[in-house]
């Protein structure tokens, strides 16, 4: 394992390449990260539309981190794990500007990967109606949750799966970093907390698949979803990530110590 010293060195190096890289290789990876996400979110779907209560939230959870696996294997720019960015951006080695360049394509690349995954899962016949019916009604269920507790439910997620990305850049290997992404986000998906890209996809294949069945669900509107749901999802998303992840983090791993001054320097002075 590399001390969480040298990840924070690490990551330096890691936030100035993803910053500075050419806008479209961001979106490229960017939609990568959003398709890996709604593939997670479509095989969950699947794996438990079959079951009820705490067994289909298990296997949900059992089957979701996969997204996150491959978000960290591929290298792939992912809004919620990126808010950690603020850290380096606090200690001056990122600029500001960068960081939101970057936090704003890989957003709009993130909900491009996750509307192109929703329009396959749909319309690619893989869909039966019990799987139609759980996805539309997952969307529902957001559309109509209330905007704090959306808001609320967002902060924690988004602690763990900035959680997952730091303690994955501590091992050295393939299996360690899978091992390390695995728990947090099983642990999100158990306690039914908010992810903003997840819910791009919900929310779209939930729309979709209401449109394509006829199926309707109360409250299920491109306005609610993007009111209700991906707005405050993705602000308790950023305060998650940026407040409780990557300024702790920046205090104690990145922030730079003035160098303390000589007693004589100090009588000179005075």
């Amino acid at each position: 394992m590399y001390t969480q010293k040298e990840v924070a060195q690490n990551y330096v190096n890691i936030a100035q390449a993803k910053t500075s890289q050419k806008w479209y290789k961001m979106l490229v990876l960017a939609v990568f990260a959003g398709a890996f996400i709604a593939l997670a979110g479509f095989t969950a779907t699947v794996a438990g539309s079959a079951y009820d209560g705490i067994q289909s939230v298990l296997i949900k959870a059992a089957v979701f981190p996969v997204g996150l696996i491959l978000v960290t294997l591929t290298a792939s720019e992912l809004f919620t794990g990126n808010c950690i960015l603020l850290a380096p951006v606090l200690s001056k080695d990122v600029k500001i500007t960068s960081m939101l360049k970057n936090l704003g394509i890989v957003y709009l690349g993130n909900l491009l990967g996750s509307v192109i995954i929703a329009l396959l899962a749909v319309y690619c016949g893989a869909m039966n109606a019990s799987i139609a019916n759980a996805t539309i009604q997952c969307a529902s269920t957001k559309c109509n949750a209330n905007f704090l507790e959306a808001f609320l439910r967002a902060i924690p997620c988004n602690i763990l799966v900035c959680l997952a990305v730091w303690t994955s850049m501590s091992s050295k290997s393939a299996s360690g970093k899978i091992l390390a992404v695995y728990m947090p986000i099983f642990a999100f998906v158990v306690c039914g907390f908010e992810h903003s890209v997840a819910n791009m996809y919900y929310l779209t294949a939930g729309l979709l698949a209401s449109a394509k069945t006829g199926v309707a669900a109360a409250g299920l509107t491109v306005g609610k979803s993007l009111l209700y749901c991906l707005l405050p999802t993705t602000l308790g998303n950023i305060i998650g990530g940026m407040v409780f992840v990557a300024l702790p983090l920046w205090l104690v791993h990145f922030k730079k110590e003035r160098p303390i001054k000589q007693e004589k320097e100090i009588k000179d002075e005075n």
